[in-house]
């Protein structure tokens, strides 16, 4: 009897495969710690960096660059880092520090100087999300990363979460058939609601330094998990509508965004807001074989041709140089990985495109159309 095609599978067989151990990428004995510097300190996600670098003996922090001198004060305060360790002038500190690699916690505005200032001295970059405010932006850190032949990261939280560790392994053996819907909800209370601190927030609420308010903050991570489901297939056109609910808090950007991509064969719907009752990262995809529905980082629903009803499996951890982005810079910095699907420049170029045709559509009230460079 000829055995069913691999989509015909029930979800539990599948997952038990999926669900091997995976290989651990082993590192070389004794190796020396990744020589980090780190660019920007108004990015608020730094405090997190800082306690995540504390923790490791394979990273050493050789270098912080910000121009204000409150920011330096203050975080070295909290961290007792030697005043020995912080700069004002960004080419100084890499030319002195001589690092392997430099995290980018600054504006979205500024990633392109950072970049650029890496590349000259062939220093790899990993930034926050998301890679830039406009296609000419992005395309000078596209530019000065070929120059360098640098590696580019763009760092989101959710491409470290185990929910889409299985979306991805799913979407590789095409469990969901052919794609043709998926849907993103990504976002918080507000920045001011959640009390980031004033330097992040003075730049989150500036349209040029931020691209726009919730729909580049927090629009970018649907955009970024659509292109890499659909293995960076360009969409077709972007409609898009957004709103200022809190025009006393938020004068100069939208809080709220839904962000409509239409693709040859398939549709995303991206809702970000600065307005959930609660903070979410959401992500669901929809085939003609089954979907999976992801919400945060450890909980996944799935249903999959032969299935009776939706089966929630226990998550497997990510391989080591996959499992945070720390372990991702060093990882590709020393040769083992290169930077590719969500944290690629190739995924985050079109992320620009739909953030920026986005952005213009909102304005305009028409849908944008995007012409395939390929």
């Amino acid at each position: 009897m000829p055995q069913p095609p691999v989509s015909r599978f029930t979800f539990a067989a599948l997952f038990i495969a999926l669900a091997a151990p995976p290989l651990a990428t082993a590192q070389p004995s004794g190796s020396a710690p990744l020589r980090l510097a780190i660019a920007g300190l108004n990015h608020g996600h730094v405090d997190g960096f800082f306690r995540a670098i504390g923790k490791r003996q394979d990273v050493q922090l050789v270098g912080i660059f910000d121009p204000d001198a409150a920011l330096q004060k203050q975080y070295g305060g909290k961290y007792g880092f030697a005043s020995s360790l912080f700069f004002t002038d960004l080419g100084q500190m890499l030319d002195r520090t001589k690092p392997e690699a430099v995290a980018a916690f600054s504006s979205t505005f500024d990633h392109p100087a950072v970049v650029e200032a890496a590349a000259q001295r062939h220093i790899h970059v990993m930034m926050e999300k998301p890679l830039a405010v406009s296609n000419e932006a992005a395309h000078r850190i596209e530019k000065a990363a070929h120059q360098g032949n640098i590696q580019v990261i763009v760092n989101y939280e959710t491409t470290w979460y185990r929910s889409h560790g299985a979306i991805g392994s799913l979407q590789q053996k095409t469990a969901f058939g052919v794609v043709n819907k998926m849907v993103a909800m990504d976002g918080h209370e507000g920045p001011k609601e959640i009390h980031v601190g004033p330097e992040f927030f003075a730049w989150l609420t500036d349209p040029a330094k931020n691209g726009a308010g919730a729909l580049f903050d927090f629009g970018c991570y649907g955009a970024n998990l659509m292109t890499w489901v659909l293995h960076n297939e360009q969409p077709k056109a972007v409609t898009a509508l957004t709103q200022t609910r809190k025009p006393a808090i938020y004068p100069q950007v939208d809080d709220q965004a839904t962000v409509l991509v239409q693709y040859a064969n398939a549709q995303g719907i991206i809702q970000a807001s600065w307005d959930w009752p609660f903070g979410r990262k959401d992500f669901e995809v929809y085939g003609d074989k089954g979907y999976a529905v992801a919400t945060g980082g450890n909980s996944l629903r799935v249903r999959l041709a032969g299935d009776t009803a939706e089966q929630t499996p226990a998550l497997q951890d990510l391989p080591p140089d996959e499992a945070d982005s720390v372990s991702y810079l060093k990882a590709v910095v020393r040769g083992r990985l290169k930077a590719e699907g969500l944290s690629s420049l190739e995924n985050n170029l079109i992320v620009t495109e739909i953030l920026v045709a986005a952005r213009e559509s909102a304005r305009s009230g028409r849908t944008v159309a995007l012409h395939s460079s390929k």
